[in-house]
C-alpha cells in the first residue's frame, strides 16, 4: 500500500486544481461553482521518485454533528471523513484572497483532532508580493505553512519535499530508494458506463463492500470519473482491478451545463482508457436509443464489453422476455458481449458478473497460432467467397495476429477493396466461432501483399545448335520486316 496524502478544505478553495497539478493530469473537474467534487478521487503520483496516493475530496461545508436534509452534502462529508482517516498526511487548502473565514477555523479544528500530520497550503499566492497574506493564516495554529499557486504550479516543490520527509517509510518507498522495482500485476481497468440513474455507483459499492462512491436517486450525482482499486479472488487467485465510476451519459442536446459537459467528457475518456467496459442497462426502463449510442462508443473504441442489466429483480417474467428480445434487436452490434442480469440492491448475480469479467480478461490475452489462423481464414473464404469486383475475386495470401487487448489481425490479400465491412463482419464471426473471443472487440485489417515477379528462366541448356536456330529465326524476322 502506498502512503496516502489527502487534500482537504472548505468548498471552492482550489483543491481539485491542486490535485490535478500534483498528479500532472486533468482528472478532477475544476470549476468556479462550489461543490463540484463530491466523491473521493484518488490517483497515484510521485515526487523525487517516491510514489504515493493522492486523494481529492469534496469541500467540507457540513461540520461534524450537523444535520442536513441534503443527502448528497451529508455523503460528501462522509467521504471526506474517510479520506482523513486513511491519510498519512493532510494538505489543508485555504484561499489567500478570502483570508481566514469561520469555516476554515472549524475545519482546522476538526483536522487537529484527527492527530494526523497537517500542512497548510495557502492557495492562489501568484507572486512574492502576496506572501504577506500568510500572516493571517498563522492564527490557524499550524507550524507548516506553504504559499502555493495551483494554477501556476508555484510552491509545489517546497510543500512536496516537506511532505516526502514526513511520510512513513514503507516497503514501496524503500524499493524506490534502492532502485528496485517489485514485480506487480497490472490491474484490469474497467469502466462502468451507462445512462444516468441506472445503478453504476451502486454496483461498485456492492462489489467493494463499502460506500466508496456516493449513491443518490438524484440524476447526475456522480460528476468526476472515480477510480476505485479493487481486489477479488477468482478461481483461487487474487486479481486486481480498477473500477471507474462515471457520470451518466445523456444525449448531447440535453447536456445543459458546463459541469455536465465536463462530466460526460470524463465518462467518454474513461471508455477510451479502459480495457473492458461494463455497459449498465436499467431493466425497468428497457433498452433506449441512448443505450445504443453508448454501446456504439464502446465499439468504436475497440474495447472489451459486458452488458450488465441492473434491477432485474424488479421486472416480471413476461417483461424479462420482451426485454431480452429488445436487447438483441437494438444492441445487435454488441452480439459478442456477454449479458449478465444483476441487482445491485440485492447483490444478485454480482459473483457471476465478476466471473464473466475474468473470462473476458483471459479472452483479451488469447493468441492464435499463425498456422491455425490461416487454416480457419482460408476455409472461411472458400465457404463464402467475397463479392467480385471488376472480374477480381478476393485471395488470401497470409494472415497473422499482430496484438492483444484487443485482439488484432492483419490479412495480406490481393485486393483490399474487396474486404468490405460486411465481409469483414463475416470473417470476424468465423474467428469467434473458432476461437471464442467472448466479449472482445476484434480489429481486423487487410493489406495488399507487395511482391516482385522474377523473370522466367528456361531450364534447357543453350547448346550451339539451339543458339544457331534462334539466330536464324531472328534474321528471318528482320528480313520479313524489310520486305
Amino acid at each position: 500500500m502506498l502512503p496516502v496524502i489527502a487534500i482537504v478544505g472548505r468548498p471552492n478553495v482550489g483543491k481539485s486544481a491542486l490535485f490535478n497539478r500534483i498528479v500532472g493530469k486533468r482528472i478532477a473537474i475544476v470549476h468556479d461553482q462550489p461543490g463540484i467534487t463530491r466523491d473521493r478521487i484518488s490517483a497515484e503520483a510521485e515526487h523525487r521518485d517516491v510514489p504515493f496516493t493522492l486523494l481529492d475530496t469534496g469541500g467540507i461545508g457540513l461540520l461534524r454533528g450537523e444535520r442536513t436534509h441534503d443527502e448528497i452534502i451529508g455523503a460528501m462529508r462522509h467521504q471526506a471523513d474517510v479520506a482523513i482517516a486513511d491519510a498519512a498526511l493532510i494538505l489543508l487548502v485555504v484561499d489567500s484572497r478570502d483570508g481566514v473565514v469561520p469555516l476554515d477555523q472549524e475545519v482546522a479544528k476538526l483536522l487537529r483532532e484527527s492527530g494526523k500530520t497537517i500542512f497548510l497550503a495557502v492557495n492562489k499566492v501568484d507572486n512574492l508580493q502576496q506572501e504577506s497574506l500568510l500572516a493571517d493564516f498563522m492564527q490557524l495554529g499550524f507550524e507548516k505553512v506553504f504559499p502555493v499557486s495551483a494554477i501556476q504550479g508555484l510552491g509545489l516543490d517546497e510543500i512536496l519535499d516537506a511532505a516526502m520527509a514526513q511520510l512513513p517509510v514503507s516497503a514501496v518507498r524503500e524499493q524506490a530508494e534502492e532502485g528496485v522495482s517489485a514485480p506487480r500485476q497490472t490491474p484490469l481497468k474497467i469502466a462502468i458506463v451507462g445512462r444516468p440513474n441506472v445503478g453504476k455507483s451502486s454496483i461498485i459499492n456492492r462489489l467493494v463492500h463499502e460506500e466508496r462512491v456516493i449513491v443518490s436517486e438524484v440524476a447526475g450525482t456522480t460528476r468526476d470519473a472515480v477510480d476505485v482499486p479493487f481486489t477479488a479472488e477468482i478461481e483461487g487467485r487474487q486479481r486486481e482491478f480498477i473500477l471507474t465510476d462515471t457520470a451518466g451519459i445523456r444525449p448531447t442536446g440535453r447536456v445543459d451545463t458546463s459541469v455536465e459537459f465536463f462530466s460526460v467528457r470524463r465518462a467518454e475518456q474513461s471508455i477510451e482508457r479502459c480495457e473492458l467496459a461494463v455497459l449498465v442497462l436499467d431493466a425497468s426502463m428497457g433498452v433506449t436509443a441512448q443505450d445504443k449510442k453508448i454501446g456504439g462508443k464502446i465499439l468504436a473504441a475497440n474495447k472489451g464489453c459486458i452488458i450488465a442489466v441492473n434491477k432485474w429483480d424488479l421486472v416480471g417474467e413476461r417483461v424479462q422476455k420482451q426485454f431480452i428480445e429488445q436487447l438483441h434487436h437494438i444492441l445487435f452490434f454488441l452480439d459478442f458481449a456477454p449479458v449478465v442480469f444483476i441487482s445491485a440492491k440485492t447483490g444478485m448475480a454480482l459473483g457471476r458478473l465478476l466471473s464473466t469479467i475474468h473470462v473476458v480478461d483471459r479472452q483479451l490475452n488469447q493468441e492464435v497460432p499463425t498456422a491455425v489462423l490461416n487454416r480457419v481464414l482460408s476455409e472461411a473464404i472458400r465457404s463464402r467467397p467475397s463479392p467480385g469486383k471488376s472480374g477480381h475475386q478476393l485471395r488470401l495470401y497470409y494472415a497473422t495476429q499482430t496484438g492483444t487487448r484487443p485482439p488484432r489481425f492483419l490479412a495480406f490479400v490481393n485486393t483490399p477493396d474487396l474486404f468490405s465491412d460486411s465481409y469483414r463482419k463475416y470473417i470476424m464471426d468465423r474467428l469467434r466461432a473458432a476461437f471464442g473471443f467472448e466479449g472482445c472487440s476484434i480489429v481486423l485489417s487487410a493489406r495488399a501483399r507487395t511482391h516482385t515477379i522474377e523473370p522466367k528462366r528456361s531450364s534447357a541448356k543453350r547448346t550451339p545448335s539451339r543458339i544457331a536456330r534462334a539466330r536464324d529465326k531472328q534474321e528471318h524476322r528482320k528480313h520479313r520486316r524489310r520486305s
